[in-house]
């Protein structure tokens, strides 16, 4: 009994604890996507003008071919700015003859910038992927924040540092290290208590 209980202990928390990311898949490939560490689509979030937040976007292929990247707002007024990140908005990204398997994970730092307020301002990203003569699309919606007619008036939030790799990292989160310590002492000391 008391196995089945560390089992389920350990279970519960690696569901709780994993980054499990909602976004969409085709027969050629995988677009997964996060804003602000939630899973995409994040829906009921009220940003200000100048607040900070950070786009990150994870695709896999499943065929030897071409990919194309592309964030993009689908109203007229641009409501964002990209502060940093792999390319500008509407700019696309080429990732020319991959093979299955091959990933890539994109982090975009983006802010309201005043052109768009009161209402909501969805950012969508559009992935392609392309073999001789066919292709298959995914389009969605990554967020769809309301944007406040207030200025951010907060701390900024630490640059990211770029990895030899050349993606986004942050600092790993001290809580989250703590956290992992604990589930793996509890358990174990679940299991000696045997």
């Amino acid at each position: 009994m008391k196995k089945f209980k560390i089992y389920l202990f350990i279970l519960i928390t690696s569901i709780l604890y994993c980054q499990i990311a909602v976004g969409a898949e085709n027969d050629y490939g995988i677009a997964k996507a996060w804003f602000n560490g939630q899973n995409a689509t994040v829906n009921g979030i009220q940003l200000k003008i100048g607040e900070q937040s950070e786009i990150k976007l994870e695709v896999i292929s499943k065929i030897d071919g071409n990919v194309f990247i592309k964030i993009l707002e689908p109203g007229t007024s641009k409501a964002f700015e990209i502060l940093s990140g792999p390319s500008k908005q509407d700019e696309r990204i080429d990732n020319l003859k991959v093979a299955p398997g091959w990933s890539r994970t994109l982090t975009w730092i983006i802010r309201p910038n005043g052109a768009w307020k009161n209402g909501n301002a969805p950012i969508n990203v559009f992935v392609e992927f392309s073999k001789i003569k066919d292709d298959k699309k995914i389009q969605f919606t990554i967020a769809n924040p309301y944007i406040l007619d207030e200025q951010y008036s907060g701390t900024v939030e630490p640059e990211t540092t770029a990895s030899r790799a050349g993606t986004q990292t942050k600092p790993t989160p001290f809580l989250s290290v703590i956290f992992t310590v604990s589930a793996l002492l509890l358990a174990w000391r679940l299991g000696r208590a045997e």
